[in-house]
C-alpha cells in the first residue's frame, strides 16, 4: 500500500495491518514474509500431537535451511528435548509452551526466515500466554 506523503515527491511506502485472527504472520530479515493460517474463530487449542508435529517440522526445516553452528546446535538440542517430552503423551506438560516460546525468542535470528517457526508460533499463541 502506498500513501502520498504530501511533499509532491510521490507515494511513500507504507504498511497497514487492520487485524489478524487465527493466523501467524512473521516479517523476517531479507524481506521474508511468512503467513500461516490455523483454523477460524473458535479454533481449539492444539494437542500434544499437533505441537510435536510442529516441533519436528521446525527441526527438519532448520537442518535444511539454517547454517550449522553453536546456536543451531543448542536450538536443536532444545527442540529434541521438547520433542521427547511430547512423544507418547496426550497432554502438554505445564511450562512446556513457555519453554518452547523462550527458545524461539532466544534464537529468533536463526529461525526468523523459517516458515515452520511461524507455524509453531501460531500453535503456541493458540495455547495462550
Amino acid at each position: 500500500m502506498a500513501t502520498d506523503n504530501g511533499s509532491g515527491s510521490g507515494p511513500e511506502p507504507g504498511v497497514r495491518i487492520g487485524s489478524v485472527h487465527g493466523s501467524a504472520v512473521s516479517f523476517g530479515g531479507s524481506n521474508n514474509i511468512n503467513t500461516v493460517q490455523h483454523g477460524g474463530t473458535g479454533a481449539s487449542a492444539p494437542d500434544a500431537a499437533q505441537l510435536l508435529e510442529a516441533v519436528l517440522t521446525l527441526r527438519e526445516a532448520l537442518v535444511r535451511e539454517a547454517p550449522r553452528g553453536a546456536d543451531r546446535t543448542a536450538l536443536d538440542a532444545e527442540l529434541d528435548g521438547i520433542a521427547e517430552q511430547l512423544e507418547g503423551t496426550d497432554t502438554i506438560r505445564p511450562g512446556l509452551p513457555a519453554r518452547l516460546r523462550a527458545a524461539l525468542e532466544r534464537w529468533a535470528p536463526l529461525v526468523e526466515s523459517v516458515s515452520a517457526a511461524a507455524a509453531l508460533g501460531s500453535l503456541l499463541g493458540a495455547l495462550g500466554g
